[in-house]
């Protein structure tokens, strides 16, 4: 059977040099793409380092000719559409083309609250995320926007010379529920499930949970783009380890994320404190989705 294509997270909480080895590492070992989380801080890690994540793309970006880099996910949280498409323009020429973004609603977390905004209703991070991304995908295809929205204007906003990647960066949307996977299914390139929303379930119930998410977003598709592929993307979450107990587990485990409908399976490279893919299996996953080990420098 197949599996599906190996990408990796990154997470921009080490200093720059370090995340730059990491990213060479993946791409040496045939990493589709290397994303990095896109917050200003993370849950357990808040009073450690975390470093911005533009400027870490730009720099890996830089000292890499082939993996696809990425953000995942941005969220209207702390982006403003039009500076941020700025930025995401001018990353896909640092990039020259190899540029994927995620974005997503943004939950009600620490990313939500800096800014000093009051609590926002589900329904309303729901209206302005749809907002912000349509906003945001129509910035990254024009050389001039006007704008005006209930939650965000655009006046003479200029883009220029614009994407490298024509029409635009592709969006990679994180969606579980009907609107959004909607949205996914009009302006999405590909679509990202974590699995059940901050669940750590068995490899089972997960396997079973993004299967059921993607059989939706199957019909979200029917509804407003019928006929549209979009690339899906599964991603094992940070502690998660049962996978990865051996050769054997983790192909299964693989060969039954892609008998899901899935193009493209996301882990988190090996880390410093035992998180992510175990270093001593790393060679294992590796060859499991290129059939040979990496060189590599964790």
């Amino acid at each position: 059977m197949t599996v599906p294509a190996l990408s990796c997270l990154i997470l921009p909480d080490q200093a720059p040099v370090e995340f730059i080895a990491r990213v060479r590492d993946a791409e040496q070992a045939g990493a589709r793409t290397v994303w990095t989380y896109d917050h200003l801080s993370w849950r357990d890690l808040a009073d450690g380092p975390w470093f911005g994540t533009v400027p870490l793309l730009a720099a890996a970006a830089s000292a890499t000719s082939t993996v696809r880099l990425g953000a995942q996910v941005a969220t209207p949280n702390f982006r403003h559409p039009v500076p941020f498409a700025k930025e995401v323009m001018t990353l896909d020429h640092v990039a020259e083309g190899r540029l994927d973004l995620g974005i997503g609603a943004g939950a009600e977390d620490a990313d939500a609250r800096v800014l000093g905004r009051p609590p926002a209703s589900r329904k309303e991070r729901a209206d302005r995320f749809e907002e912000w991304a349509t906003l945001l995908a129509t910035l990254l295809e024009q050389d001039r926007t006007e704008f005006r929205g209930s939650f965000y204007s655009a006046e003479d906003a200029r883009m220029i010379p614009g994407c490298v990647q024509q029409p635009r960066v592709p969006l990679t949307v994180a969606a579980t529920g009907p609107r959004s996977m909607r949205l996914a299914a009009r302006l999405g390139a590909a679509w990202v499930t974590y699995g059940p929303y901050r669940q750590s379930p068995a490899p089972r119930e997960w396997l079973a949970a993004i299967a059921e998410q993607s059989t939706r977003l199957d019909t979200a598709i029917s509804e407003v783009a019928p006929g549209r592929r979009i690339r899906r993307i599964a991603q094992v979450a940070l502690d998660e380890a049962r996978p990865f107990e051996d050769a054997d587990t983790y192909r299964r485990f693989a060969e039954d994320v892609a008998a899901a409908g899935f193009d493209e399976l996301t882990v988190h490279w090996p880390r410093a404190d035992g998180r992510g893919v175990p270093t001593a299996a790393l060679d294992m996953v590796v060859a499991t989705h290129t059939g040979s080990p990496p060189r590599h420098g964790t």
